[in-house]
């Protein structure tokens, strides 16, 4: 039923318990895997140089690339592939995009993660996630 799941990972622990528990769902299913993380397109002050924004946008594609390595290493220790996603913009829009262009029929996901105070009033990921998705969603806690 569930051929290509998707899991978005941000580098806290309930992601890697995401990842974890759909490694496990992926092996009873033999199902395959699309592990993403999005980066937040983050505003600058119009004072700050182009050097030192350029400089914010590749350190954040390095964190977000040695995420998504920790879980192609992870993974691959379980004898799973898994295809590493990176995209920047609103969280929870480009996770259900991606799950709909890839045909991803499931979202494993965590309850919380990195969020900011801000994310806890306004609702987190995995709400919109669950709420904009064509696909079953699971969060884990």
């Amino acid at each position: 039923m569930f051929n290509r799941i998707l899991v978005a990972v941000d580098g806290s622990k309930m992601s890697d318990k995401a990842l974890k528990s759909a490694i496990q769902f992926a092996k009873e299913r033999y199902s395959t895997i699309g592990v993403i993380h999005v980066e937040k397109n983050i505003r600058f002050p119009e004072l700050m140089s182009n050097e030192s924004v350029d400089q914010v946008y590749i350190s954040l594609r390095e964190e977000g690339s040695e995420i998504l390595n920790n879980a192609v290493s992870f993974a691959a220790e379980e004898g799973i592939e898994i295809e590493p996603i990176y995209i920047m913009g609103d969280p929870a829009i480009q996770i259900v995009k991606k799950a709909e262009e890839g045909n991803y029929q499931l979202i494993i996901m965590g309850s919380r993660g990195l969020g900011n105070i801000k994310g806890l009033m306004l609702g987190s990921v995995s709400q919109r996630v669950s709420q904009l998705s064509h696909c079953p969603v699971l969060i884990i806690k």
